[in-house]
């Protein structure tokens, strides 16, 4: 899984595997450790929502996803998912969470459980 963070907007990658958990096990996480502290970020599945929210307590950020896009979304060829979430005052926070692609240029990860590039070319 992986995060992006830029003013307010979050992004979540997730490898094929990771899609498939989330499906099947409505919750993944991930844990960075900085000594004695640590930040962790994480994805839930929700029955009582209809579109991706999050919501950051005790340093940890939390996307939430309704259960039953979640479910399905193994078994399709949806991209990803997105949600303009209101803040109150005007404010929102853009939420983003999609499928991750093979690189087409060169990269220094093990690509190998990410999701066929459908571009053949940068």
């Amino acid at each position: 899984m992986k995060l992006r963070i830029r003013g307010n907007s979050i992004r979540i990658r997730l490898a094929r595997t990771e899609v498939d958990n989330l499906g099947k096990d409505g919750y993944i996480e991930e844990i960075t450790e900085f000594g004695n502290t640590v930040f962790t970020y994480a994805l839930r599945c929700k029955d009582d929502i209809s579109d991706l929210t999050a919501a950051f307590s005790n340093g940890k950020i939390t996307m939430y996803i309704p259960a039953h896009i979640a479910a399905e979304w193994p078994k399709n060829e949806t991209i990803g998912y997105e949600n303009h979430m209101q803040l109150g005052n005007g404010k929102q926070l853009f939420l983003l969470l999609e499928k991750d692609f093979k690189c087409l240029d060169s990269a220094f990860e093990d690509q190998s459980d990410n999701y066929e590039n459908p571009n053949k070319t940068c």
